[in-house]
């Protein structure tokens, strides 16, 4: 009767750990909207070229915070927030056009306004003596090679700025897909969106006490994950072991480093590709509870499996 209270305890604790994280990845996703809504709504270009796409983005973003605030609906509320993004990204993209479009006209005129001065020139000095007026045509005719040359690379210098500024906002688009695919993928084994990325806590569940050996409930877990590296094989894993502080710092260091070593295997058997995956032990350090008490010390004796970014690049601690 005594583990029934304890029970309800973790339970609580556990809803109460959810329901943290949902509001952290709403307040993050609408942080981001309204960043990038901001961004374009500054943008003199967007004001003149990109009006509608920017007032969808501003309507969309309030029916996002709606949908939270009013409604605590917490699909709708990130799915209209990355509706925004998307939207105000693309005002962005129609204001960039705009001034490239801007910068050709400007390089027109100037060209216009230098062989206007050239003949202008030209036409002074021919009536003075020929030899002159011929040295001076020449000159002029120098000077228009180098303005066309000028206008040429300004047009080539405006369309690749529109053709990287595109290409970013397809590449931003796809990269935040991918990472809310990812995200879902691993709802199911209680994974985190924290600063260094998502991380998946699999506890001491996993081992017999002391021992680094996988325990057959851990199988499902490693199927788990090996699916998903299987899905994204832009993602890279940092397996990291933990241990509470339980006996001396040079065993436990011993011991999260074969555990760790131990969950690398389990992955490389089901084909995850070595090269993707990286391991770290810690030993007794960065402890998420208090080793005092039984519950923590459970807690502390973890391994944690980190994913890279869409480069493959991890976030150091």
């Amino acid at each position: 009767m005594k583990s029934i209270p304890r029970l309800l305890a973790v339970s609580a604790a556990v809803l109460t750990l959810a329901a943290c994280q949902t509001t952290d990845r709403v307040h993050s996703d609408l942080a981001t909207a309204n960043q990038v809504v901001a961004q374009a709504s500054t943008d003199p270009h967007v004001a003149r070229h990109g009006t509608l796409e920017l007032q969808r983005a501003q309507q969309t973003l309030r029916q996002a915070e709606a949908a939270w605030v009013r409604n605590r609906d917490e699909e709708e509320a990130r799915h209209l927030a990355y509706l925004a993004q998307q939207r105000a990204r693309t005002a962005l993209a129609m204001g960039e056009q705009a001034r490239a479009e801007e910068m050709l006209q400007q390089a027109g005129a100037e060209r216009e306004r230098i062989r206007l001065e050239a003949r202008t020139r030209e036409a002074e000095l021919a009536t003075r003596r020929a030899q002159a007026a011929q040295s001076t045509a020449q000159t002029a005719q120098a000077s228009a090679q180098t303005a066309r040359q000028q206008a040429e690379q300004s047009r080539e210098q405006a369309e690749q700025a529109r053709q990287r500024a595109e290409q970013e906002s397809q590449r931003a688009a796809q990269e935040s897909q991918r990472a809310a695919a990812l995200e879902r993928e691993l709802q199911e084994l209680q994974s985190q969106n924290t600063q260094r990325g998502m991380v998946v806590t699999l506890g001491d569940v996993l081992f017999a006490t002391g021992r680094a050996e996988l325990s057959p409930g851990a199988q499902r877990s490693v199927d788990k994950l090996a699916e998903v590296l299987s899905r994204f094989p832009e993602r890279r894993v940092m397996i990291e072991g933990f241990t509470d502080s339980v006996g001396s710092e040079a065993s436990n260091l011993a011991l999260s480093q074969r555990r760790a070593n131990a969950f690398r295997m389990a992955l490389l058997a089901r084909g995850v590709a070595g090269d993707r995956m990286e391991v770290r032990a810690h030993g007794e350090a960065y402890p998420v509870a208090d080793n005092s008490t039984p519950a923590g010390r459970q807690r502390n004796r973890r391994v944690e499996v980190l994913f890279s970014d869409g480069q493959g690049r991890f976030i150091e601690r």
